[in-house]
């Protein structure tokens, strides 16, 4: 064999990718979280230099593992592993005093909604058992009557957090004083707000199947 040949028959392995050729990993890789959340929020993270007041007015920083300035830092990283299997995505109350706070307009909390529903459609992160229990029990109580029953929404929550003792002991105060009506009332519309709620849950459970198309068209039909 000749030396060069024998040279690249030694070097060059049977299943290499030839130069100019696609990588198919490659063109796989997910969108960059900050170009995503770009793009479906119109939210800039990169202009963010961690000044911390996001954090600093943040009302539940203090339970949070991930302060929202940390989430601005990661998003930015694209550390998709420490974002999504840390519950501080779900602990965010969305009062938007972080993004009222920020000096370059980043908009935090429309950032962390911009990942929450990201991990929802990619299933990449699960929200904890009672903020799951609470926003399900939130959502049954509003197709079922079109506005807020707190009785309801108590019940619901309980049964499904497993908390049933909690706060069981303000419950008397709270009905002394005509904050728990036991009648929930019923809004003339609730046929409306069933049918808008409906065509939510088919549009999630159409990006739920293709996730890849939401990606695309930043979740619109």
């Amino acid at each position: 064999m000749h030396p060069r040949r024998e040279a690249d028959a030694t070097t060059t392995p049977l299943d290499s990718t030839p130069t100019g050729a696609p990588d198919r990993k490659a063109a796989a890789a997910p969108e960059p979280l900050s170009a995503y959340v770009r793009r479906t929020a119109g939210a800039e993270v990169a202009r963010c230099y961690q000044c911390g007041k996001c954090s600093a007015g943040c009302p539940m920083a203090s339970e949070m593992a991930l302060p929202p300035h940390a989430i601005m830092r990661l998003t930015l990283a694209d550390d998709r592993a420490r974002l999504f299997a840390d519950d501080s995505l779900w602990l965010c109350l969305t009062c938007e005093t972080c993004s009222a706070r920020c000096p370059k307009d980043v908009d935090p909390a429309r950032v962390i909604d911009a990942l929450r529903e990201l991990a929802a459609v990619e299933g990449a992160g699960h929200a904890p058992r009672t903020v799951r229990a609470f926003h399900q029990s939130f959502l049954d109580q509003i197709r079922a009557t079109g506005r807020l029953s707190e009785v309801g929404l108590v019940m619901q929550y309980k049964l499904r957090s497993g908390a049933l003792l909690q706060d069981v002991t303000t419950a008397p105060a709270m009905l002394r004083r005509g904050k728990l009506p036991l009648r929930p009332e019923r809004i003339a519309g609730v046929a409306d707000v069933r049918r808008l709620m409906a065509a939510c849950e088919r549009e999630r459970a159409r990006a739920a199947r293709s996730p890849s198309r939401t990606r695309d068209d930043g979740g619109r039909s």
